[in-house]
């Protein structure tokens, strides 16, 4: 259900608030281009800084908007487990398909005290949960072996491993299966995550490069040896738009690009700022050669 080019989607805001006309663009926007799924209210789509109200708002719109169309998993982790439970609930209650729910930050819980905190998740709702673990933003890491324990549960199905460790994959595969799904949260390594059994991405790249995204997940995952040669040709051309995406803080780097493709506004929420000019030019140069702009 869940694999292939998943988009992290970016929050759009005018005056401080959410633009919900732009935001409805955007997900009609991914749908036409081949998104394979939708995840609103995550890191890219600046859930830290959201109000609970905008939270829901962002995942109601969703799924409004697809309508059955593309699968919606809503981001709805938090580093207070109740908090993370509402606002699972309410994902589900609403229609969500599934939910991305993030390793608690700042908190910095043991592998037993991750378990807990999932498994309480877990008993709460009835919808499937992809664990994102992203260590440099949430400081832990969870281990192979804690993720197994949670696998036992009725909701995980799988990861999106913000890592960097290609070894994980393998890890991962051999200790839990092929039917566990790992998607990565690194656009620059999705190539190799996939020939090592991934199922496809979580991608901040996607917002602004959507049919090249799709198409690269499709090809790569393919048997015939002249798709995988376009996935790689893929894969070279957008390497430089996968690291300009991180030269600042995400998603400001994504908001200019989108920008500069007439999606959305740059307009981000503090502690977020724009990008500086040096990055801007970084970004224009990238696009351009990728033949986006």
């Amino acid at each position: 259900m869940f694999k292939g080019s998943n988009v992290a989607l970016v929050t759009p805001f005018k005056n401080n608030k959410l633009d919900d006309d732009t935001y409805i663009k955007l997900i009609h926007f991914h749908i036409k281009n081949g998104t394979n799924g939708l995840v609103p209210a995550g890191t890219t789509g600046e859930s830290p800084t959201l109000s609970h109200h905008e939270h829901e708002r962002v995942i109601e719109l969703c799924v409004k908007e697809s309508n059955g169309k593309l699968p919606v998993f809503a981001g709805t982790g938090s580093n207070s487990t109740e908090e993370a439970i509402s606002l699972t609930t309410h994902a589900e209650k609403i229609g969500s398909d599934g939910a991305l729910i993030v390793t608690p930050y700042y908190n910095k819980p043991t592998q037993e005290g991750l378990y807990q905190h999932y498994k309480a998740i877990n008993d709460k709702c009835g919808i499937p949960i992809i664990i994102y673990n992203i260590p440099g933003r949430s400081v832990i890491d969870m281990s192979v072996d804690t993720m197994a324990r949670l696998y036992e549960l009725k909701n995980i199905i799988g990861v999106k491993d913000a890592t960097g460790d290609l070894n994980r994959v393998n890890l991962t595969l051999n200790k839990l299966g092929e039917d566990f799904i790992q998607l990565t949260g690194n656009d620059d390594n999705a190539l190799e995550f996939n020939k090592r059994g991934g199922a496809g991405a979580i991608s901040v790249t996607a917002n602004i490069a959507p049919k090249l995204c799709s198409d690269f997940q499709k090809f790569s995952k393919s048997k015939n040896s002249n798709e995988v040669n376009e996935a790689e040709k893929i894969n070279e051309t957008l390497q430089p738009v996968h690291h300009a995406m991180f030269v600042e803080s995400n998603p400001s780097p994504v908001k200019y690009a989108a920008k500069l493709l007439n999606l959305c506004d740059d307009v981000v929420r503090l502690p977020l700022v724009k990008v500086t000019e040096p990055t801007k030019e970084i970004l224009k140069k990238a696009l351009h050669s990728a033949k986006l702009i």
